[in-house]
């Protein structure tokens, strides 16, 4: 009988609550603030990350979990009796986390052998950020819960990732200019005329797709954007927010006035807000269906001694 166990790093932006009732396990991205060291989600929470960002002398840095978090997690999961681990990590084209846990892997399997054909860890490179992968978590930690199989969790789970897109609209140019996003000389002249960029992101890549003069504006495109892109109104949809709860709370009227129903709402924790800024707000649905590269993404299944990944 399967005994499965989620393991899932800090950028995910799962509220507190949602891992205690679902037994998920989290493990803490390092941020390192002005040379002070930082761990996300054990130093601070979401909501004090955003006046620690603000405060800043320079753009904070994260860095991979450590190695040994993962061995651990394993290791923990193997002395609970479960059968298979599912880690899902944030977008490895952004962080280098999902090789931490690969790494890992091998580790676990050198250090305890006998665990060959009685254990599987199945790694997912989300590819994406925030609740677009923090959401499927959830779920799939219900799924397990139910008594759902590695495999259906895992079909569930690809086919979200498969579908998933997150659209981002700055308030402010400042950090999409540190980050490097935006040019120094595209952000001043876009302060100047109050332009604000809409940001994809998809399949771990971003890029711009529209400039909205203006921050009503802004949030209105942003909201048409989510009615031309969707597939289906029945679908999930989360609209988020920083540190300006005005800025969410205007684009999740907009929405659910288009759908006449209510959405999921959350808060953008460090990953997104060190690029984007305290002054964002977001939107994740689901698109059409894409195809992904057989290795290049990660998102096919291959099993080598009890240890498979995605």
């Amino acid at each position: 009988m399967e005994k499965i166990k989620i393991v899932v790093d800090t950028p995910c932006d799962i509220p507190d609550k949602f891992l205690a009732r679902y037994g998920i396990e989290m493990v803490g991205v390092p941020i390192v603030v002005d040379g002070r060291e930082y761990v996300e989600r054990k130093s601070f929470s979401i909501q004090e990350f955003y006046p620690i960002l603000e405060g800043a002398n320079e753009l904070p840095v994260t860095s991979r979990v450590p190695i040994g978090e993962f061995v651990d997690a394993y290791t923990r999961a193997w002395n609970e009796g479960c059968t298979d681990v599912i880690v899902v990590t944030m977008n490895s084209n952004g962080s280098g986390t999902y090789e931490s846990a690969h790494i890992a892997m091998d580790l676990f399997f050198t250090e305890l052998p006998e665990a060959g054909g009685f254990f599987s860890i199945h790694l997912i490179d989300s590819m994406t950020y925030s609740l677009a992968y923090g959401y499927p978590v959830v779920r799939a930690a219900s799924m397990a819960q139910l008594g759902k199989s590695v495999k259906e969790i895992l079909v569930y789970l690809y086919d979200f990732f498969s579908r998933v897109e997150i659209y981002i609209v700055c308030y402010s140019l400042e950090y999409a200019k540190k980050s490097g996003r935006i040019s120094a000389a595209a952000a001043f002249v876009g302060e100047m005329l109050g332009m604000r960029p809409i940001i994809a992101m998809v399949d771990g890549a971003t890029k711009i797709v529209e400039k909205v003069r203006g921050d009503r504006n802004a949030t209105r495109k942003l909201a048409e954007v989510y009615h031309q892109r969707r597939v289906s109104a029945e679908d999930i949809v989360i609209t988020a927010s920083a540190a300006v709860d005005e800025y969410g709370r205007e684009l999740k009227a907009l929405v659910e006035r288009d759908l006449g129903r209510r959405v999921l709402h959350c808060k953008l924790g460090a990953a997104v807000t060190i690029n984007a800024g305290p002054h964002a707000a977001a939107l994740c649905l689901l698109g059409k269906k894409r195809e992904r590269d057989v290795y290049g993404s990660g998102m096919q299944i291959s099993v080598l001694e009890g240890r498979r990944s995605i």
